[in-house]
């Protein structure tokens, strides 16, 4: 694809991904909030909540390399979900 065309494309994949990216966003801030008051009272973090926020954070990660033509690696929902940085070496 050229240059010019994949920049009209991060339009339209800024703006999908941006939407989708920040409705998770208020999902993960319910999650931090749940998390935090478990860890208040059970003396435990919940792990899994723990990982769904670092998903979301490689996910935001990606989108805004994406975005600032670092890479030409499509954000999530259109490239599958990664699950950790250490792919990026990071």
């Amino acid at each position: 694809m050229s240059e010019r065309k994949e920049v009209w494309m991060r339009i339209v994949v800024g703006l999908i991904s941006g939407i989708v990216l920040g409705v998770w966003r208020y999902l993960i801030f319910v999650f931090v909030v749940i998390n935090w008051i478990y860890t208040l009272f059970a003396g435990k973090r919940l792990k899994e909540l723990a990982e769904m926020s670092e998903v979301w954070n490689t996910q935001i990660y990606i989108f805004c390399r994406y975005m600032t033509f670092v890479t030409n690696k499509r954000p999530f929902p259109f490239t599958k979900l990664e699950k950790s940085l250490s792919r990026f070496g990071v």
